[in-house]
């Protein structure tokens, strides 16, 4: 799979473990019921059934009969759900929900969900059980976004490693031979000098190896490098071209730090936060950019649930562009009268509206089935046309105008269809 395939694919993980959280952050339990499990990658599965029966076997203390059962049976579904997976979870680990939540008139209904591979590892085994899911370690994977590259050095010592969404990993680090400003007797002030130029340039061509063994491989996934330490020792070495040529045109910024140890990593995170949320928008600006270059001055833009449907449809879509804060389903009714199919737009919290169809005026009755979200009805035609997909956020003004003025739906043409 291509680099933009997997960022697509990524991308719509990411959205459907979203409408995922937001159903399970909408249950709750009459009780302390709902039981929420995260299981690292490697963790073994058979630990975990363990787990499982020993928290059912405990469960049997619980004085409430209603919640003594809620609680075994989530913990029963549970365990049939494990019986899925082999001896390890799949990649990056995963997390089950499952209780009986209130369903209104005093009903409850069970439910369960396992979510695998998140986009961030599970960090540790994690049981709770609780009145609502725990779903706020899969709302901060959610939020994870980016990789960058982090360097950190002075004169003494220098530290490498990965931002990877909002995690910090160290991963080499490198102490210097450079001298001392004070020379040692008998030494002449200009052999001194040159012995500690030449010290200094071997210990940041040590650092630019380091970082380049670390980040030439992942270069094309890198949203960029920061670069932090005090003046004049950062800007010394990226003014002296030691890093790989393509390293070096993905710095993105520098950064005065105070420490160049492992802590220095994380204040370099903290120093570099607006540039950090400036990338993070960079690309989706680009997109909107050039959608509203098309919309003002050219012909290669479309808008809207329908047209945008219709363009897909011929395989003219280039780029879809649909906003992360979109929660749609489309409603297809099919007229038996007359052959016509319309399509209505309504929020995923609504019920199914009936419809009249706009041909022949026949009252059509639509059902769930008739009904799927709206954006993967677009994104499977998308698929199958070849076209890209990418989920703009609302944090700057041109995202918050495809949700707000164009209805989360838009797309860069490749050809003007009139559409």
């Amino acid at each position: 799979m291509s680099q933009e395939g997997e960022q697509e694919h990524s991308d719509r993980k990411k959205y459907e473990f979203r409408k995922v959280i937001e159903d399970l952050k909408d249950y709750e339990g009459s009780g302390t019921q709902l039981v929420s499990i995260y299981v690292p990658e490697d963790r073994q599965v058979s630990d975990v059934v363990q787990h499982v029966t020993q928290e059912h076997s405990e469960a049997a203390n619980i004085k409430s009969k209603q919640t003594r059962t809620a609680v075994q049976d989530a913990l029963t579904s549970i365990k049939d759900r494990l019986r899925y997976y082999d001896t390890y979870p799949p990649e990056n680990g995963m997390v089950l929900f499952s209780g009986a939540v209130d369903s209104g008139g005093g009903r409850t209904e069970m439910v369960t969900r396992v979510l695998e591979s998140p986009p961030q590892p599970v960090q540790s085994f994690r049981y709770h059980c609780d009145s609502d899911f725990l779903t706020e370690p899969l709302e901060e994977m959610m939020a994870d976004k980016g990789l960058y590259g982090l360097i950190v050095l002075d004169r003494r010592e220098a530290n490498v490693g990965w931002l990877k969404g909002k995690r910090v990993e160290p991963v080499k680090s490198a102490s210097s031979l450079v001298p001392g400003k004070q020379r040692k007797g008998g030494q002449s002030a200009q052999r001194f000098a040159r012995l500690r130029l030449e010290a200094i340039d071997n210990f940041y061509q040590e650092v630019a190896g380091m970082a380049n063994d670390l980040f030439v491989a992942k270069r094309h996934e890198l949203d960029g490098i920061l670069v932090g330490g005090p003046s004049p020792t950062k800007d010394e070495f990226l003014d002296g071209d030691y890093l790989h040529h393509e390293i070096q045109d993905n710095v993105i910024g520098k950064f005065d730090v105070a420490y160049t140890d492992e802590s220095g990593l994380y204040d370099l995170v903290d120093n570099a936060e607006d540039a950090l949320a400036d990338a993070e928008v960079m690309k989706d600006k680009k997109q909107m950019e050039e959608f509203f270059q098309e919309l003002n001055a050219g012909d290669l833009a479309t808008y809207g649930f329908e047209q945008t449907r219709q363009n897909l449809m011929m395989g003219a879509v280039d780029r879809l562009l649909i906003s992360e804060d979109l929660r749609k389903d489309v409603v297809t009714y099919d007229c038996e009268e007359c052959g016509n199919t319309d399509r209505e737009v309504i929020d995923r919290r609504k019920a199914t509206p009936d419809h009249s169809c706009r041909d022949c005026g026949t009252e059509i009755e639509a059902t769930e089935d008739d009904r799927e979200d709206a954006i993967d009805h677009l994104i499977e035609i998308a698929e199958q046309r070849g076209t890209e997909t990418k989920f703009i956020s609302t944090d700057f003004e041109k995202g918050e105008q495809l949700y707000n003025a164009f209805g989360g739906f838009a797309g860069i043409l490749r050809y003007s269809t009139g559409v």
